[in-house]
């Protein structure tokens, strides 16, 4: 039957069904992930057992592994390496309800990850949570560890609290960091603010991951015209979560009280010249080299605008016995296929 002699409505129909079965195929493939890594878990949990009540010893492990794959060709993944995966999982997640309703979510070479850079289990909780929430490739995982997200995700000094609503309070909160890192940057530590702001957009990728989940970027030197006035704003970004314009104003000096006004003044005109009816009230982010505590906290004082002041940190700011010794994402995500081959061929 030619396109021509379809019946109405039936590239609808084709549609619908492709979503139906693509999220069948989703739920499907987390199903599935969900069983290996509670298989994972039983079976460390066994190997833990026996060595706590028989006293077996690290060579059991070596023939199990031989045993299991002699068992079972078709299934990759009872390496010995994998084995003393399965067994620190187990050690490290008592309850299987944990599992199932969390580290059964990521994939388990996710899990892997985070038995060998995380050690308190609250932060590993905190890194499967926004996995899952956002996605996160391992790579992805790798890196928002490696700079360290979990101790710098809402440590920003704000007025958001006086400032936004309850809905919007807390999410905003956690958007913004301290410090964030611009070590993808090659930049002196005497560098200029349009300097800094073209570095960021030559990395935009970076810059945006770095950001973290929701924005999306509208423009640099953004053009306001105020009452027969020409302003610039240095970054405006649209977050998709908060729906709301963010505003960020670059400053390669320490913080001085002046800077929230004029981005009081940058926020007021975002929202009565850009703000659409359905959109929250616009955020502004001052980013400093440094910033004195007691001083931002009396300059946001009584300012009625949201706005939160943190800084930034370049690579040139990391001692130099580390820098150019820090790995890229790139080798880190190699590292960790190595890893996945030797310990499916082992």
């Amino acid at each position: 039957m030619g396109d021509n002699l379809l019946p109405q409505g039936y590239n609808n129909f084709l549609q619908e069904l492709k979503k139906r079965i693509r999220s069948a195929q989703i739920r499907a493939a987390l199903a599935v992930n969900r069983e290996l890594v509670l298989l994972y878990w039983q079976i460390g949990q066994e190997i833990l057992s026996q060595q706590q009540q028989q006293g077996w010893g690290a060579k059991v492990i070596n023939q199990l592994a031989k045993d299991l794959k002699k068992a079972f060709p078709e299934m990759k993944g009872f390496s010995r390496t994998n084995l003393l995966y399965m067994r620190a999982f187990a050690q490290a997640y008592p309850d299987e309800q944990f599992v199932q309703q969390l580290a059964g979510q990521i994939p388990w070479f996710h899990n892997c990850v985070l038995l060998d850079k995380i050690k308190d289990t609250a932060e590993r909780q905190w890194y499967i949570q926004k996995t899952i929430e956002h996605g996160w490739s391992r790579s992805i995982l790798v890196h928002q560890i490696e700079v360290k997200l979990y101790h710098r995700q809402g440590k920003a000094t704000t007025n958001f609290e006086r400032t936004l609503p309850k809905p919007q309070l807390e999410l905003a909160e956690q958007v913004l960091k301290e410090p964030y890192n611009f070590d993808f940057l090659s930049l002196g530590d005497q560098a200029r603010e349009r300097e800094l702001e073209n570095a960021l957009l030559q990395h935009i990728r970076d810059f945006l991951l770095e950001l973290g989940v929701g924005f999306a970027f509208v423009g640099n030197q953004y053009h306001l015209e105020v009452g027969g006035r020409d302003f610039w704003l240095d970054l405006l970004f649209y977050h998709y979560r908060l729906h709301c314009f963010v505003v960020i104003d670059l400053k390669v000096v320490e913080f001085e009280p002046e800077f929230s006004g004029k981005m009081s003044f940058y926020v007021s005109a975002v929202d009565d010249l850009l703000r659409q009816s359905g959109d929250n009230p616009t955020i502004g982010i001052i980013l400093c080299k440094t910033k004195n505590q007691i001083l931002v906290e009396y300059a946001l004082r009584d300012v009625n605008k949201p706005i939160g002041v943190s800084t930034y940190q370049l690579q040139d700011a990391l001692p130099e016995n580390l820098q150019g010794s820090l790995p890229t994402i790139e080798q880190l995500e190699a590292e960790l296929e190595v890893v996945s081959l030797e310990s499916e061929e082992e």
